[in-house]
């Protein structure tokens, strides 16, 4: 199977820092926020050992890959040029691509606009929106713009979340105020542990309402932050030393680029308008956990899926996870990535 090696690979331009493992079709892994390559660190050896030639990178504004002062530089169209790129730069014509949070919009798009490229794809958490690129309540496949979207889902009198965090603003100084805490506690947050300790029922009522009063929804003159919730003690999934390496990653490298992907979302709508209505014919499968916010958010999306990608392969629900799925039950994660892979052959 052979050892795991970093590189960084030049594609189109950009550098591009890859972790890789065995020998094989290549499968590429793409993370979301605030994570790097260290994110599938218990999906690469079970993935090389079925034999796939697995490679997981830092996304363009991560870790030792490629910062750009443009927020520009982040639109969803260079993003998939990376992986289209990345392809040829590691000597293959084919990829199967898995993506997790905004990996997931990313890795959909790819497949989606190079069907030619990708032979599969499997979203994380995020399920297919289409040129909406995050699914959200009452715009699976961003039938409406994101800006109508978000402050519908918010309110007048405060931001969602992924406005607040496009601002490079506030959230910038919020966050730099205490990188550590802010990762920490934001990860926490979003896990199946803490919100099934908090009594979190998404059933229980408008969607919009339970968004509002969350910590994805920010008043004006607060912090992000004064709606989460801290762990005890780090669990057993996301120990103190797996929390050193986002948040040294982080502090070198800064967070203007990570932010910009929320900043584009109004602008990869508008990128994207072309593809309206037009299928994934890709064969693709989703996994999300039972407390994942951006799996609750997508519930139309998932319902709806057979309807615009006619080699739909499903979805899976892991019992008890949050939005960390690969990190928080990794050995149920690892099963549905072997299925999905099997599926293709």
């Amino acid at each position: 199977m052979g050892e795991r090696q970093h590189r960084l690979v030049d594609v189109n331009g950009v550098r591009l820092h890859v972790v890789e493992e065995g020998e094989g079709p290549l499968v590429i892994l793409v993370h979301g926020f605030p994570e790097l390559w260290y994110s599938w660190r218990f999906q690469m050896p079970v993935i090389a050992q079925a034999g796939y030639r697995v490679v997981a990178i830092d996304q363009r504004g991560y870790g030792r890959s490629s910062k750009f002062w443009d927020p520009d530089a982040y639109r969803i169209h260079p993003l998939v040029a990376d992986l289209v790129g990345l392809v040829a730069a590691l000597g293959e014509k084919q990829a199967i691509l898995i993506g997790h949070d905004w990996g997931a919009p990313v890795v959909w798009t790819a497949a989606w606009l190079h069907p030619e490229v990708f032979t599969g794809v499997m979203g994380m958490s995020v399920p297919f929106a289409g040129r909406g690129l995050i699914g959200l309540p009452g715009n699976p496949f961003g039938e409406r713009s994101p800006h109508e979207v978000h402050l519908a889902l918010s309110g007048p009198h405060q931001d969602f979340y992924q406005v607040y965090f496009g601002t490079l603003g506030p959230v910038i100084a919020e966050i730099e105020s205490d990188l550590r805490g802010w990762v920490r506690d934001l990860t926490w947050t979003a896990s199946g542990d803490a919100l099934a300790d908090a009594g979190i029922d998404f059933d229980a009522g408008d969607p919009a309402e339970i968004i509002r009063g969350s910590a994805f929804c920010i008043p004006p003159g607060t912090r992000m932050r004064e709606r989460f919730m801290t762990p005890e003690k780090m669990p057993a999934w996301f120990t103190e030393e797996d929390l050193d390496v986002y948040a040294d990653a982080l502090e070198r490298g800064g967070l203007a680029g990570p932010l910009s992907f929320y900043r584009n979302l109004e602008n990869g709508w508008n990128d994207l308008a072309p593809m309206q209505g037009k299928p994934m014919v890709v064969p693709a499968m989703f996994l999300g956990g039972e407390y994942d916010v951006g799996t609750w958010w997508g519930q139309e999306a998932l319902a709806r899926a057979g309807e615009v990608i006619p080699n739909w392969m499903g979805a899976r629900i892991v019992k008890g996870s949050g939005h960390w799925v690969q990190q928080e039950y990794p050995e149920e994660t690892n099963a549905a990535v072997l299925d999905f892979l099997r599926g293709l052959r």
